[in-house]
């Protein structure tokens, strides 16, 4: 029962299971890492990067840069999240609605990274940008404690400057620990894209709570 409640949810998770762990299995990750992964030079340029001719377009790879991971420990940490929220996102907003969010979390993830470097040619893979947007929604439909107003800025804006602080925090430190989040060809944490998909998450988790009721 619990499947079919959240199934979009399960099916997300296992896709990204199979397809991370084979690659890590027979070791064509890097390969895939290049041509899968998202580059912010492509977006630039809108296709080509230094001449080099890539398997998967560049359009398409903020979805096929989720399904790829740097290791085990990132896959599982990632999909973690993913399953926890996700269960509670998707009984909230609808199946179609969560697939809905994550991947316009998986693109506004790309271009929150593109925005901070446009020229980078660091490959960014990893799904937390995706999730970053599942987090959001689950952290603004469930979030039970509510923030204070400071000054003239009001209590619902600070609330979620709070929550967006507190998910890069943690993707940050998951970066110190080693385990990576969304990362970059030099290992680094692609901080613009949990911004990008955290904000998504936020902005889209009432209208498609909205969607869903007004359709049933």
């Amino acid at each position: 029962m619990a499947f079919f409640e959240t199934r979009a949810t399960a099916i997300i998770t296992i896709v990204t299971v199979v397809i991370s762990g084979l690659l890590l299995v027979t070791g064509a990750l890097p390969y895939w890492v290049v041509n899968a992964g998202f580059i912010p030079l492509r977006l630039t340029e809108l296709g080509m990067a230094g001449g080099h001719d890539f398997a998967i377009p560049a359009w398409a790879t903020p979805l096929t840069a989720a399904l790829l991971h740097g290791g085990w420990a990132h896959l599982a940490l990632n999909l973690v999240m993913l399953v926890y929220c996700g269960q509670f996102v998707e009984r909230a907003i609808g199946t179609a609605q969560i697939v809905v969010l994550y991947i316009v979390g998986a693109y506004f993830a790309a271009a929150g990274q593109w925005v901070l470097d446009p020229r980078s040619i660091a490959p960014m893979v990893g799904a937390s940008g995706a999730i970053s947007a599942v987090v959001g929604a689950y952290a603004l439909l469930y979030g039970e404690r509510r923030a204070r107003a400071i000054g003239p800025v009001p209590a619902g804006v600070v609330h979620v400057l709070w929550l967006a602080a507190a998910w890069i925090g943690i993707q940050l430190m998951m970066g110190v620990a080693g385990f990576g989040a969304s990362v970059g060809a030099n290992g680094s944490i692609a901080v613009g894209a949990h911004i990008g998909g955290f904000l998504a998450g936020l902005m889209l988790a009432r209208p498609l709570l909205l969607w869903r009721y007004r359709t049933a």
